[in-house]
């Protein structure tokens, strides 16, 4: 039996083909995830060991609100240069260097704009010397006040050598500096992971960038001969007590390392669930590819039932082709997967600015996930054709092959009650308040329904599909073409199945962003009386800012009525981390945004109606919070303003300023008197702000389109991702056509016969694929717009107020499944056109 089962799967290598190509990309994904995980991994490992390994320990002041990864960089503490002279004399020390790192300094460069970076911070730093790590590429270390060093990929990014003016912004305004030394690292490295460094003489560095003289964010220690760092890290911290982290150099290097891991384990999590959405579709695939071949192979099975083969064999022989089918598509993918891993690799690195990526790896996890995932995935799917090709009769081994359509009570039944639990998950997740269990109940309620949705797909398709059909119907081809596409609603709802959950899911993600963005603009012509804004775009973990200079020269413009900043910041209210603003005079940001508010005093808050009822505040209730950079502080809350009366939801007095790990203000309102244009006033605005290259001033109407731009990103990123899912359904449209080709050769071969033309054969299998096609995304259009309906509405509370429907997206969805129709009948319609008339004929 065994034998027999391998001769049935060589026989037919391109079922075996056709079927395997969904769980090879489904497979790459996973690997793909996999492998650039344990690549990145690896390369933070040795990144972080090589910068730390001149460093015996390191002394700094304890964070004194916690980041995580996801949220950006620890705001260094910064500590008096005492302390500094105090462990140069504690015993076992060799020498003690205190060291100015800080996250932003943004170097402009030759072509006027601010050095982007998407992941490494723009580190500030005083120079203290060449460490054993580094080598002077040019010129020398700064030693006067006006010059800099940078790291030689700063320089290159910039276009700057030694010699050049070089303005640079900090926690001031924009300054310029001769560049006198640009400084590289061993074995060749431009940067630390491209890490961007910009070096100044230790007081400028204390003063741009902590804003205080005679500071330090951290102490470098050497041990004196014959003591071990880690020896030399128990003498020092019982004498600089609790507050501050003395750590190795193998230390900080497994905690930086692991810090970023944790940050790149979301973003793994991303790629696994969207080889779990490829995999999903997959099975529709799988499904269908062995349902048909059972079909095609009703006589020899009950051939083999009549000889003697029990029903566990023939089961088992089915079985044994999916067991084929994953191990060589799990192979295969596992390939795939390593290259597609060294490529996002390379990807990283090139926008990381040139990290150095360890030598590509194959985990086991990748091994063992590809094999596990590739076998389990195809053997599920071949259960069922398994078990229908058990019931096989012996009789059926002495009629003609048929396959006719079995009733659709059953699967319509199973279909409604498994639709039913989905949608009541769903309905939980997003309505009810179910805790922690929220997240599992909405995307176990997708897939539940997905699954209920599939089922009842074949009780709709025959009247659906023979209503589309109608549109095709004008000639022979087209009537033949529709009459195939609904003969068997079972494997046409599956083949469409495939394609619904993907278009579903792209429909459903821009329901929800385009209801988001409408409701954003809505609201913000609502309470946005403010005409000219100033904001810039992030281009890193360091939002852009600007000279609060600026503000009091707008206010001077004629026609201005109010100009107001926003600084926030990310600050610890008891155990709770939350992000607030902060305002010069909240009066001036209440004129600027259209209301009114008094001049909160150097101890009062001001708190949004909503943020007040979650939190149990009231007016004069007392809060003590701890900024970034400064000391506890208890203030009062004297204003409880409406939601979104003012910007934020917890708004702190000018003096908490200094205490922001970022000094400048990050955005600007901008108020006009009555019957003064904008056009008046924005080009002297953008004037002031000219030096300040990372934000630009705006009219009302071009900020709230860049504000809701973002989710326009996110709406491509998703498609893009979700690309993958539909095109192993267009392969299930593909593998469909061209199994069903192979099946009906005999009925081919007498249409051709009778006088079907090649040119009509083939337009009636594209009008098939078609057909199928559209339905699919017909079925996916109105499940995902329904689902994102839903998600909108529950998303009320959160600011969606309007639910849009993207007619024209929807649309082109539409259009685009009949190309994709057209395209996926290419391969199986020239097929069907080459078949000989007299051997499809006596095909059997």
């Amino acid at each position: 039996m065994f034998r027999a089962t391998l001769k049935s799967l060589l026989a037919r290598k391109l079922r075996l083909v056709l079927s395997g190509l969904a769980v090879i990309l489904g497979v790459m994904f996973v690997s793909g995830a996999l492998v650039l995980t344990d690549t990145l991994n690896r390369s933070f490992d040795s990144i972080f060991a090589s910068a730390y390994a001149a460093t015996d320990v390191s002394v700094a002041a304890k964070p004194k609100v916690d980041v995580s990864e996801r949220e950006g960089e620890d705001v260094a503490a910064p500590f008096p240069a005492s302390v500094v002279e105090t462990i140069k004399t504690q015993p076992g020390v060799r020498s003690a260097t205190g060291r100015v790192d800080a996250d932003g300094a943004r170097v402009i460069a030759t072509d006027g704009k601010v050095l982007t970076s998407f992941g490494p911070p723009r580190i500030g730093s005083n120079w203290t010397g060449a460490d054993a790590t580094m080598e002077m590429r040019a010129g020398r270390g700064p030693e006067a006040a006006g010059e800099i060093a940078m790291n030689a990929t700063t320089a290159e990014l910039a276009g700057y050598r030694v010699g050049d003016r070089v303005p640079v912004l900090t926690q001031q305004p924009k300054r310029e500096f001769t560049l006198v030394g640009v400084w590289g690292y061993t074995g060749g490295r431009d940067s630390i992971s491209g890490l961007q460094e910009v070096a100044f003489t230790t007081p400028v560095a204390q003063e741009l960038m902590l804003g205080e003289k005679d500071v330090f964010t951290s102490v470098t220690v050497a041990a004196a001969d014959g003591v071990t760092p880690e020896q030399l890290r128990d003498r020092l911290a019982p004498v600089l007590g609790s507050g501050y982290d003395v750590k190795t150099g193998d230390q900080l290097a497994a905690q930086n390392s692991a810090d970023l891991k944790e940050g790149m384990g979301f973003f793994n999590q991303i790629l696994l669930g969207f080889a779990g959405i490829a995999l999903f579709v997959g099975i529709f695939l799988i499904l269908n590819t062995f349902s048909i071949v059972v079909a095609q192979r009703t006589r020899e099975l009950a051939l083999l039932r009549a000889i003697g083969a029990s029903r566990r064999q023939v089961i088992n022989s089915v079985l044994v082709e999916a067991v084929v089918v994953g191990v060589i598509a799990s192979v295969l993918g596992l390939a795939a997967g390593v290259g597609a891993g060294a490529g996002l690799g390379a990807l990283f690195s090139s926008m990381g600015g040139g990290m150095d990526l360890a030598p590509l790896g194959v985990p086991l996890s990748a091994v063992i996930s590809s094999f596990a995932v590739g076998i389990l995935v195809t053997v599920v799917a071949a259960v069922l054709p398994a078990l229908r090709a058990s019931r096989i009769a012996p009789v059926a081994a002495m009629q003609d092959v048929a396959t006719p359509d079995r009733p659709l009570t059953k699967i319509t039944v199973a279909g409604a009650v498994v639709a039913s639990a989905g949608a009541a998950a769903l309905g939980t997740g997003l309505f009810a308040d179910a805790g922690d269990a929220t997240l599992y109940l909405i995307l176990g309620g997708v897939l539940v329904t997905f699954i209920g949705i599939a089922l009842l797909t074949p009780l709709i398709s025959r009247p659906v599909v023979s209503l589309l059909g109608r549109l095709f119907s004008w000639s022979v081809p087209g009537r033949l073409g529709r009459l195939n596409s609904g003969r068997n609603p079972r494997r046409t709802a599956i083949t469409a199945a495939a394609l619904m959950v993907g278009i579903a899911l792209v429909t459903g993600v821009t329901v929800v962003m385009d209801s988001a963005k409408s409701s954003l603009k809505a609201e913000a012509a609502r309470i946005l009386k403010a005409q000219i804004m100033i904001s810039g775009d992030q281009g890193g973990p360091r939002p852009p800012t600007y000279d609060p200079a600026v503000l009091d020269r707008a206010a001077q413009i004629p026609g201005v009525r109010a100009a107001a900043g926003l600084w926030n910041d990310l600050v610890a209210i008891g155990e709770d981390r939350t992000y607030v603003a902060a305002t010069r005079d909240l009066s001036v940001m209440a004129e600027a945004y259209g209301t009114t508010a008094p001049r909160l005093t150097a101890d009062q808050i001001a708190v949004s109606a909503p943020e007040a009822a979650e939190r149990g505040w009231q007016t004069g209730t007392t809060v003590t919070v701890q900024t970034a950079r400064g000391d506890p502080h208890t203030y009062t809350v004297a204003v409880v303003f409406p939601e979104n009366a003012l910007p934020g939801s917890i708004i702190m007095p000018a003096e908490a300023i200094k205490g922001f790990g970022i000094s400048q203000p990050v955005l600007g309102f901008i108020r006009l008197d009555d019957g003064i244009t904008v056009s008046s006033v924005l080009p002297q605005v953008k004037a002031l702000v000219a030096d300040s290259p990372e934000v630009s001033a705006l009219d009302q109407q071009t900020f709230v389109d860049d504000q809701a731009a973002v989710f326009d990103q996110l709406i491509m990123m998703i498609q893009i991702l979700l690309g993958l899912a539909i095109l192993i359904a267009v392969l299930g449209v593909i593998n469909t056509l061209a199994l069903s080709v192979l099946e009906r050769t005999r009925e081919l071969g007498l249409l051709r016969a009778v006088g079907l033309g090649r040119a009509q054969t083939m337009r009636m299998i594209t009008v098939e694929a078609v057909v199928i096609a559209v339905f699919g995304a017909l079925l996916g259009v109105a499940v995902g717009a329904g689902m994102g309906s839903a998600v909108a509405r529950a998303l009320k509370d959160d600011g969606i107020t309007q639910i849009v429907l993207p007619w024209d997206r929807m649309a082109t969805y539409l259009v685009l499944a009949a190309l994709v129709g057209v395209i996926a009948a290419v391969v199986p319609s020239i097929r069907a056109a080459r078949l000989n008339v007299l051997n499809a004929i006596a095909h059997d």
